[in-house]
């Protein structure tokens, strides 16, 4: 079949393997052409098929030449519809990994479940014993907890509701857009999802069952952005997850002798979940038109790759007076936000002549599911039924 990109508001219903592929291999070659990391053996990532999840299993295993376990939730191929990207991710990742003699296995199923969590301790005793390294890396609308209730989380605000102008990334025009308070129980259930209650689970259970090597260091990624975005982000309900966090890192660390948690901050990137948060698309496209044209911009896995490189495996780990890894460094600089603000000044204006960061913006949305990118023919058929060898569902 040929497999175009079907786009939905911030939703891409399809995915082209060879793309990804393709995608897979760039972040791959990246790594190569690094300096060799002094970093972890047997890796555990959770939430490992896309993003940021997706760039640490990479740098881990062709960066430190680790042996990596990956956690996903993606769906296959069924019939005329494609598998997730997530999915052609994985088993992109695996090929490679095999090529170059590495261990890699991969779980698929729900990681806020007990079962999961049973699946990857019986894996890791079966074949490596134990992991030095946990990444933690999910990003999803819900969780159902041990006891069963499902908790939903929302983007809201905590303080007022907050109104600013954007730009309407499908039609192009300047819109008001107001994203309103959030309840007590939506912001309770927030943090239940995007907080820090399952990342301990994972180190919990892990711990329990004696797989957790001495040391054991162990990493959730975090956003905190400029105070442009504040209010329904960093002061949202979103921002309260965030928090929790950071206080699960610590408080982890006092709780496990054998483990060093920490929260790394990252840049603002076009991901499938920052695509649905109100104004922070177009703050990301402005981003990166400034970043790259002062030559700091970083996609995931160069962030990821000097990450592990310059601030969290080396002696002592580079951290911020709050106990956190800043890899928004670049992002936050004066000169930086000062470009981005003087943006917003003309779009209040309604002085707005270059939409060009738009089609760049939908260019980096569209190459998250394997479209867009160079090397692949695109009017070629293609079979969307790719097999991921070791997949445990």
């Amino acid at each position: 079949m040929i497999i175009e990109p079907k786009v939905r508001g911030f939703i891409c219903t399809t995915a082209h393997p060879a793309g990804c592929r393709e995608n897979v291999k760039k972040q791959i070659a990246y790594i190569k052409s690094r300096p060799k990391c002094s970093g972890p053996k047997k890796v555990l990532v959770i939430g490992a098929s896309t993003g940021y999840g997706l760039a640490s299993r990479i740098a881990a295993a062709f960066g430190c030449g680790a042996a990596t376990i990956g956690v996903i939730l993606d769906k296959p191929a069924s019939g005329s519809r494609t598998a997730t990207a997530g999915w052609y991710n994985t088993a992109a990742f695996e090929e490679f990994a095999a090529q170059d003699g590495l261990y890699a296995k991969t779980v698929n199923g729900d990681a806020f479940s007990a079962q999961v969590k049973q699946q990857v301790i019986d894996l890791i005793k079966q074949d490596l014993g134990q992991v030095d390294f946990v990444v933690y890396s999910l990003a999803a609308p819900k969780r159902t907890a041990a006891d069963g209730t499902t908790y939903s989380s929302v983007l809201k605000c905590t303080g007022e509701d907050f109104v600013n102008t954007t730009v309407d990334l499908n039609s192009r025009k300047i819109v008001d857009v107001t994203v309103p308070k959030a309840t007590e129980q939506e912001l309770h259930d927030t943090v239940k999802v995007m907080g820090g209650e399952d990342w301990k689970d994972w180190i919990t259970a892990l711990s329990s069952a004696g797989v957790l090597a001495e040391n054991t260091v162990t990493v959730a990624y975090s956003y905190i952005g400029p105070t442009l975005t504040y209010p329904m982000y960093h002061k949202g309900t979103l921002g309260a997850a965030k928090a929790h966090l950071l206080k699960t890192a610590q408080e982890m660390t006092r709780q496990f002798p054998n483990v060093n948690a920490y929260v790394s901050v990252n840049k603002a990137l076009v991901t499938q979940a920052s695509a649905a948060i109100p104004v922070v698309p177009l703050y990301i496209a402005v981003l990166y038109r400034v970043m790259e044209k002062k030559n700091i911009h970083e996609n995931a896995i160069q962030q990821i790759e000097r990450m592990y490189r310059e601030k969290l495996f080396v002696s002592p780990p580079a951290l911020d007076e709050t106990g956190q890894i800043r890899m928004d460094d670049w992002e936050l600089r004066d000169d930086v936000q000062a470009e981005i603000t003087a943006f917003w000044n003309k779009l209040y204006a309604h002085a707005l002549p270059d939409h060009s960061y738009i089609d760049q913006y939908w260019q980096e949305f569209r190459q998250l599911f394997g479209f867009d990118l160079p090397n692949v023919d695109y009017t070629r058929d293609t079979d969307p039924d790719v097999k991921i060898p070791s997949i445990h569902n």
